[in-house]
């Protein structure tokens, strides 16, 4: 068993409040869950208008499997056309690692 972790910095276009941040992160960690057999959620920088930090992690039989995946999660969000990806940190995690 792998599990596979995303971390996503993201800065946000034209936000100038926390709802409106809300607003913007929803569909992107919506559209994650949606396409990908993912679980992914707002992880960091809450207080910060205008940047985000959105964590995705998956469940997979192989390493190749995850790494597949989290690449086409990263390509998803960094085709966004309102907000730029700023950094992509990923880690994998097999069973001897606990």
């Amino acid at each position: 068993m792998y599990i596979g972790a995303l971390t996503l910095d993201v800065l946000l276009g034209d936000v100038r409040s926390l709802k409106q941040k809300r607003s913007a992160v929803r569909p992107i960690i919506a559209e994650l869950q949606k396409r990908f057999p993912v679980a992914a959620a707002e992880t960091g920088d809450t207080d910060l208008y205008r940047r985000a930090e959105v964590g995705v992690a998956m469940v997979s039989s192989s390493p190749a499997h995850c790494g597949e995946v989290l690449d086409a999660c990263e390509r998803l969000v960094a085709a966004r056309p309102e907000i730029e990806l700023l950094s992509a940190r990923r880690r994998l995690f097999n069973e001897e690692d606990w």
